[in-house]
C-alpha cells in the first residue's frame, strides 16, 4: 500500500448477504420520490383514501364540495387583487421592524460570547 492509498477514502463495506435472502433492490429515482416501490405506495395511498373519503362522508362532505369550496378560495383571493399584496406588504414590514433588530442585537451578543 502506497503512502496515497492509505489516505483515500474507502467504500463502506455490505455486510455478508445470508442465503436464500434476496438483497434490496437499488433505489431508482421513482422510489426515491415516492419512498417506496410504486406497488406499495399506490396500495397505502388506496387504504388511507378510503378511510379519509369514509370519514368526509360520514360528516356529509362530498368531494365536489370540497373543489366547489377551493374554487371559491382562489376566486375570493384573486378578487381581493392588489389589496391583498399591499396588505401582506404591511404586514411584512411591521414584523420586520422588530424582527430585524432582534435578530442584529441577538447575532452582535452571540459574536461577542464566542471571543
Amino acid at each position: 500500500m502506497s503512502e496515497d492509498d492509505r489516505f483515500a477514502p474507502k467504500a463502506p463495506e455490505q455486510p455478508p448477504t445470508p442465503s436464500g435472502v434476496r438483497s434490496r433492490p437499488r433505489a431508482t429515482a421513482l422510489n426515491r420520490f415516492l419512498g417506496g416501490s410504486p406497488g406499495g405506495v399506490f396500495l397505502r395511498l388506496l387504504f388511507v383514501s378510503l378511510i379519509v373519503g369514509a370519514f368526509l362522508m360520514w360528516l356529509d362532505i362530498r368531494p365536489l364540495d370540497i373543489f366547489r369550496g377551493i374554487t371559491d378560495l382562489i376566486n375570493r383571493i384573486w378578487g381581493l387583487g392588489f389589496d391583498a399584496i399591499r396588505v401582506v406588504a404591511d404586514y411584512i414590514l411591521a414584523g420586520a421592524a422588530i424582527v430585524v433588530p432582534v435578530f442584529l442585537v441577538l447575532r452582535l451578543m452571540n459574536m461577542r460570547n464566542t471571543r
